[in-house]
């Protein structure tokens, strides 16, 4: 069982490690810092399509990895 949980938490980390690098880059540039950023302000949207995908598996996939680690840390402690 403790090894099952190890390889799934592996798994896990390595699809976290996958489902960040594929996210769009936030590209803050120079003029954002100069200015305040009020640019910005009125710009801010919800991400959609392939972005808001990302973001709900890396959501998922962090509490995936959480929760796999509470459960190994409880059975290597009893």
């Amino acid at each position: 069982m403790h090894n099952t949980l190890l390889t799934l938490l592996l798994v896990v980390s390595v699809l976290i490690i996958i489902a960040v690098l594929m996210q769009p880059a936030k590209t803050d540039n120079a003029a954002g810092s100069l200015t305040g950023g009020t640019s910005e302000l009125f710009s801010k949207q919800k991400p959609r399509g392939f972005e808001a995908f990302m973001q709900k598996v890396t959501t998922v996939l962090g509490v995936l990895f959480f929760v796999l680690a509470l459960i190994l840390e409880y059975i290597s402690a009893h």
